[in-house]
Order: structure tokens, then C-alpha cells, then sequence
């Protein structure tokens, strides 16, 4: 090979061709966004948390949403029983009570079990979920070892869901699950799986797993801030002992009680309520948000 030839190489090599298809200019990427909506998750007290802002008469006005903005991808994390799979549980039934397909993936439990819960959940909410079972599509990670642990076949199956059902919203539970046995990849698995919602322009929520030592809200999860970092947003979910008269007084419960607290940790795509709030789950499984912390009711 001529010096000449090696030397145009070596250039080639240190200094590449741009990628040109991925600039835009301001108007040409508004083109392409989406106009923000929310979308209703069935979750009492949580829809109204997100909103936009209007100018009315040279104001700023605050305009409820009415759910999560559609399109984004949000992590739902916290330590274990704190009503994470109910939450999107919950979520699912709403979008496919009202015909909407669901691409919903089991990562921890079996896709038998998954339903069960899903049937509940609907039962609470009251509906018939076998009138609408055939809206929710579920991809069974958990017994599959061929999508649990390789994040290609993961995302060609749902590419397949996606295209062959018409779905448009994902839900995983959990995302944790995908690399729980190697976490120096999280921030690898979870960028890989955020890119590919956002091309199919999937509104999702990712479960993930808090570990124990982590402060109760913060937007941590496991794999470090790899979910939290990446997202659109986060919301948290976090359970407290109230083991003092301090708690006693400032969660207004007895000593011995269980306080669960939700908290929204930044939104992209829309405002967002920034305080704590008390949280329930129902004698029938059902989260609740409820008032703010020391504050007024919403």
C-alpha cells in the first residue's frame, strides 16, 4: 500500500464524515414534535400533578394535563413494597379499558401470574378485564432467558408487538430485572431501551428496583442513576416507620404506623407538582395520591 494511500486512511480514521442526517434546524425539529397531551393513567390523584403553561392576557397560567405527557418514558422506582407493580398495573388496565394495546413486560414474574394481578386490579377499578384482556400483549421475560438477558431479541420483540398489534404504550417491570447480575451495563441497557421507545414513539413507564440502602426518595435506583438520569422524568415511591412522636406529629399517624409518600423527581416534557405526598394503597390494591406533606389539599 502507497504512503499516500495509508496517510488517507489514518485521516479517514481520525477525522470522520459527519453525520449529517442528525442535524436540524430549530423549525425543522418543531415539525417533528409532538403537541403535548397527557395520558390518563387511572391513578386517583396523580393526573392532575403534571401541566403546561399558557399565557393568558400577558399571564402565566397554569393548565392541568391530565396525565403523564404522552411520549415520555418515566422510571417508577422504590424499595420493594411500596406499589410500583400495582401503579402500572393500574396504568395498563386504564390504557386498554379503553382500547388501547399494551406492550407489557414481565421481567420478575411469569406472564400467567402478571395477569392475575392485572385482573385484580381492573376488578378493583371496576371493570371487566375480560372484555378487554386482548389489548394487553404480554412479553414473558421472566420465563424467557433469550429476552431477559439479551437486550437485541428484547427489542426485536417488541418491534414485532409494536408493529403487529398497534401498540403505543410499554410498560416494564423491571427494567432492574435486565441487568440485576451486571449493573456496570445499566446506564448501556437503559439508554439502548430509552432510544428505542422514543423511534417508536412509545409512552412507557420502566419499574425499577431500589436497593435498601438507598435513601427512601431519592431518584436512585439500582445500576446507580443510570434509569433516573436518562428518562423523562421520575417518579418516586417511598415507605416510612413512624417510630418517633417527631413522625407522629408530622404525618399526623400513631407510633407503629406505615407512611408511604410519592414524590415526582423532574419531568422533560411538562411541568411538574415538586411536593411530597402522602400516599395509600387500598384494602383492594388500588394506589391512591393523596394531600401534600404538611401542606394543602391539591
Amino acid at each position: 500500500m502507497e504512503r499516500d494511500e495509508l496517510k488517507e486512511i489514518v485521516e479517514e480514521r481520525e477525522f470522520p464524515q459527519p453525520e449529517k442526517q442528525s442535524i436540524f434546524t430549530g423549525k425543522q425539529a418543531l415539525e417533528k414534535a409532538p403537541k403535548i397531551v397527557g395520558v390518563p393513567t387511572g391513578i386517583e390523584g396523580l393526573d392532575d400533578l403534571f401541566y403546561t403553561v399558557e399565557a393568558i392576557d400577558g399571564k402565566f397560567t397554569r393548565k392541568t394535563l391530565g396525565g403523564i405527557p404522552a411520549y415520555s418514558v418515566f422510571n417508577l422506582t422504590g424499595v420493594s413494597d411500596t406499589g410500583k407493580s400495582l401503579m402500572v398495573e393500574q396504568f395498563t388496565v386504564e390504557q386498554a379499558r379503553k382500547g388501547e394495546k399494551v406492550a407489557f413486560v414481565t421481567v420478575e414474574s411469569p406472564a400467567h401470574f402478571v395477569v392475575n394481578g392485572l385482573k385484580l386490579r381492573a376488578q378493583a377499578m371496576g371493570y371487566d378485564f375480560d372484555k378487554f384482556a386482548e389489548n394487553v400483549l404480554l412479553i414473558d421475560a421472566a420465563s424467557y432467558s433469550s429476552i431477559r438477558d439479551n437486550i437485541p431479541t428484547l427489542l426485536s420483540t417488541l418491534a414485532y408487538v409494536i408493529q403487529n398489534f398497534k401498540s403505543r404504550f410499554v410498560v416494564i417491570d423491571s427494567v432492574t430485572g435486565l441487568f440485576e447480575t451486571k449493573e456496570m451495563m445499566a446506564r448501556l441497557v437503559v439508554r439502548r431501551i430509552f432510544n428505542f421507545l422514543k423511534k417508536w414513539h412509545q409512552t412507557a413507564i420502566l419499574v425499577s428496583q431500589k436497593r435498601s440502602g438507598h435513601e427512601e426518595l431519592t431518584a436512585e435506583a439500582a445500576g446507580g442513576y443510570a434509569v433516573g438520569h436518562i428518562v423523562d422524568g421520575t417518579m418516586v415511591l417511598a415507605k416510612e416507620l413512624v417510630d418517633s412522636q417527631f413522625k407522629a406529629k408530622l404525618y399526623k399517624k400513631p407510633v407503629g404506623d406505615i407512611v408511604r409518600l410519592f414524590r415526582i423527581d423532574g419531568c422533560r416534557l411538562s411541568g411538574h407538582d415538586t411536593r411530597t405526598f402522602l400516599m395509600e394503597i387500598t384494602d383492594t390494591g388500588l394506589v391512591k395520591i393523596l394531600k401534600p406533606l404538611g401542606g394543602d389539599e391539591k
